[in-house]
């Protein structure tokens, strides 16, 4: 109704005007961009193509695990600690991607209209095209990225149970009834996001980085052309190799549990063959980076500072974002006697995840637990994570205790509410001290490689075992390399006892679980895998040297809906589109 009454009013306001006396001066052009400056300005143009780059999910850390059973935060008006304690709903999503994504793949779709018609190289034509080549590979690549993301928060059964993805939106849209178009179904929706992917993977070049020889599928360009526009200028933007791991994560969502009730094992060996095709690219097994679980520490990040030199980048990295310098990171997460606000507090139910030195898990007879030195003995990964009490941190020894001063357990509004704090993506030699603050270097990741390698375990067990090794490596020997890695105790006799697929599938999830904390996977990993969403998440209150576990705040799901995300409420209502069921 308000929009009816705006275009009458509008109407009747030209009416109004074109009545005047003819004496009235001509407006002056105001100086407003149109969408005609984009066929004059290929920097304005390109506009619409690095606005759909700043959209992109992973361009920050979401620390939304505070919404899972591994962390809670101690910032009450916090939208994760909101849903965790009650309060999701279609009307209330922080895990709303709808909105960005959607805005993303419009203005993709607006530059995909214009891309050949814009003077990208007016006095070289052959360099105009091979940016048209490059800006349309990167046009279907982030399509199908948002695609993903979309079908990740929003894909979910709807009316009789049939599973449903989002609206699929591959043209500019200019009309309310274009908006209208029902969600679709959820293979044609994996087609959509797949068929984008393929066409990108036509257009672009593996890597980007400037080359003595062009590449495969560029053998007939001048190589100084080709180094103009996809050179080392281009580092960071999406190449063929991104669009690679974004195909593979989305295979391996459709063959999770969620999104495959039936336990397609076709869908799990397409998933395993996506992954795997990445990995050996890289030496396979060998291609594990050995400093790959602390990709954000001081050397990782200088090797990764492509102003240094070193064009070909960290090892464990895929991509990433630009490195950036300020201490945001440590000013939001170091423990309030380091001038931190603690904001971020694992919990025990994640403490007790770790296993031991020699690869067991502490309720298992063989890993020898000390209930009396929890902290003794344990994977090393352990105090690389995660500050509890008596850990090292900056050379302060942090107290965690109902006695621990401003550290200690619920001392104040900055302090733990568990008897822990985050230590991962930090660096310890940034300097909050008010008196001399320091910044340090920091990148956040898109896709890194120990992600890709635990996925294509966890598809490759599903697929074919343990041991079934038709990539040339197989689940265990991924498994093995990475609790190497960790520091776990060789012979991992542990792994060794582990003979099913039952059991190596626990095995991959705590792996991932612990390699891959904070960084955003564990909400939507255990929604793929149908999980309990209900496990409370705890905390230890150390006193006089006793160890007393408690529950620290509830996880107030409902797994027979909660498994997926809902539509929001506001394009139910505008649209009739059709929700999730229980949302």
């Amino acid at each position: 109704m308000e929009r009816k009454i705006y275009i009458f009013l509008s109407q009747l306001m030209v009416a109004v005007l074109c009545l005047q006396s003819c004496s009235l001066l001509e407006p002056e052009n105001d100086n407003h961009n149109t969408l005609k400056r984009v066929y004059d300005d290929p920097a304005f143009a390109e506009g619409l193509l690095l606005t759909a780059y700043t959209l992109i999910p992973t361009n920050d850390y979401r620390f939304d695990d505070v919404a899972t059973d591994d962390a809670v935060t101690n910032d009450r008006f916090n939208d994760y600690l909101r849903i965790a304690t009650g309060e999701w709903s279609a009307s209330y999503n922080p895990q709303n991607l709808w909105d960005n994504c959607n805005r993303a793949i419009l203005y993709i779709n607006q530059f995909l209209g214009v891309v050949d018609s814009v003077p990208w190289k007016w006095t070289n034509p052959d360099i105009a095209a091979l940016y048209i080549r490059k800006f349309k590979g990167e046009s279907y690549a982030l399509r199908g990225l948002f695609k993903y993301f979309l079908l990740r928060n929003h894909g979910g059964p709807a009316g009789g149970g049939q599973l449903l993805g989002t609206p699929v939106y591959n043209e500019f849209l200019t009309s309310e009834e274009q908006f209208a178009m029902p969600r679709a179904d959820f293979q044609t929706f994996v087609n959509s996001a797949t068929a984008d992917f393929e066409t990108a993977l036509s257009y672009l070049p593996m890597d980007y980085g400037n080359v003595g020889t062009p590449p495969t599928g560029f053998e007939n360009v001048n190589v100084d052309n080709y180094n103009e526009v996809f050179g080392d200028f281009a580092l960071q933007r999406m190449s063929g190799r991104h669009v690679l791991a974004m195909q593979a994560r989305l295979a391996l969502l459709a063959a999770s549990p969620a999104f495959n009730p039936n336990n397609d094992i076709a869908a799990w060996e397409n998933a395993a063959n996506e992954f795997a095709g990445l990995l050996t690219d890289i030496g396979g097994i060998e291609g594990i980076d050995p400093n790959g679980h602390h990709f954000y520490l001081k050397a990782q990040v200088d090797e990764a500072d492509i102003t240094t030199g070193n064009r070909l980048d960290l090892q464990e990295i895929l991509w990433r974002r630009p490195i950036y310098n300020n201490n945001a990171r440590e000013a939001d997460h170091f423990p309030p006697s380091l001038y931190g606000r603690g904001r971020i507090n694992p919990t025990q139910n994640l403490v007790d995840a770790f296993p031991m030195a020699n690869g067991f898990p502490i309720d298992d007879p063989n890993g020898a637990y000390d209930e009396e030195h929890p902290y003794e003995n344990r994977d090393p990964r352990l105090s690389l994570y995660i500050v509890y009490n008596g850990s090292q941190f900056k050379g302060k020894t942090i107290n965690t205790s109902i006695s621990g001063g401003e550290d200690g357990l619920d001392r104040q509004q900055t302090s733990t509410r568990t008897g822990y704090y985050l230590k991962k993506l930090l660096r310890e030699d940034v300097n909050m001290d008010p008196a001399s603050p320091s910044n340090q270097k920091h990148f956040n990741t898109h896709v890194r490689y120990t992600e890709l390698f635990l996925s294509f375990a966890e598809a490759a067990n599903e697929a074919w075992g343990p041991d079934g090794n038709a990539a040339g490596f197989s689940a265990r020997d991924v498994i093995a390399a990475i609790r190497k890695r960790a520091g776990i105790q060789q012979p991992d006799a542990y792994l060794a006892s582990i003979a099913d697929k039952d059991g190596m599938r626990n095995l991959i999830r705590n792996e991932r679980r612990l390699e891959l904390c904070f960084e955003g996977f564990r909400f939507w990993d255990l929604r793929r895998w149908k999980a309990d969403l209900t496990e409370p998440a705890k905390g230890v209150r150390i006193e006089d040297g006793n160890y007393n576990y408690f529950t620290v705040e509830a996880r107030s799901y409902d797994n027979d809906y909660m498994h997926y995300g809902p539509i929001p409420q506001t394009e139910v209502v505008k649209f009739g589109l059709e929700q999730n069921n229980g949302w």
